[in-house]
């Protein structure tokens, strides 16, 4: 324990040098990257942050699992969820921690050679264990916050790309217009139906062309979705136009028995909107 404290103090004695060893090693060009910055004031944070990181990597050769599993969790938590490192390419900030943990070695292995007759091998195994759980602890936390933070930024854009993907036009009067472009899976269909009927009701719609002309395939639980989709129109008071209908959309709903009643169809956009306007 003695020369655990030892270790720590000498530490504590080199602290911003460690800090100055690790930002050396640093030779980043990508400007995507947190790490390439030329302002005085980022790189003073980024020095800053990665002493406070030292200074609780220290703390675990005297205070051990309770505070790696503590305030160490915690900080490195605290670090994962900088805005500036999640913006930052991950293999970059992976690469920042491995140099950290290069220089901390470095320093340990400074300090058993100035008492390598008080250190046994076994004590410099354990330090050196201590060093790398702690910088796997650390890397594992930020790339698990990476991780959920890239999630939820492909959830956001997935759900604006369906959003546009089935806008509602607003054409003359209380017409629209949805246009329908694309694959559609039955997640998709869904999210067509729901969003179709929210946009109908918010812009006063009461007359309504589906385009499919640029729908080339569409399955049976897709077809059936769109059948839904009319049914649900005409519930909220919405007449419904189809136009476009390729050839296999029409066997396939044909197979599925499903019967346009009260659905005006137009084979071409063109038709359908001239309907429209004269209507």
């Amino acid at each position: 324990m003695a020369l655990n404290n030892e270790l720590y103090e000498f530490f504590m004695s080199r602290t911003w040098q460690l800090s100055e060893d690790w930002y050396a090693m640093v030779d980043d060009k990508d400007p995507s990257s947190v790490y390439s910055t030329n302002n005085p004031d980022i790189i003073a944070e980024l020095k800053r942050q990665n002493q406070e990181y030292f200074l609780r990597f220290y703390k675990l050769f005297t205070k051990g699992e309770a505070h790696l599993q503590g305030e160490f969790r915690k900080w490195s938590q605290d670090l994962a969820d900088d805005a500036k490192h999640l913006e930052t390419p991950l293999h970059y900030v992976i690469r920042e921690y491995m140099n950290s943990q290069k220089v901390a070695l470095k320093y340990i292995n400074q300090f058993i050679r100035q008492n390598e007759e008080r250190v046994s091998l076994e004590q410099a195994l354990s330090w050196y264990e201590t060093t790398i759980n702690a910088f796997n602890l650390s890397i594992a936390i930020f790339v698990e916050s990476y991780y959920k933070k890239t999630m939820l930024r492909l959830t956001s854009q997935n759900d604006l790309i369906n959003e546009l993907s089935s806008p509602v036009i607003k054409l003359q009067g209380d017409s629209a217009l949805l246009p329908l472009i694309g694959d559609i899976d039955t997640a998709r269909a869904k999210i067509i139906l729901e969003n179709t009927l929210t946009q109908c009701v918010e812009q006063g719609v009461s007359s309504l062309c589906i385009d499919l002309s640029g729908v080339a395939i569409m399955d049976t639980m897709v077809a059936n979705e769109l059948f839904n989709l009319i049914k649900a129109l005409k519930l909220i008071g919405v007449r419904t136009t189809l136009s476009g209908i390729r050839p296999e959309i029409a066997q396939t709903a044909v197979q599925l028995g499903l019967k346009f009643e009260n659905v005006a169809i137009l084979p071409s956009l063109t038709q359908a909107l001239d309907s429209i306007k004269h209507s």
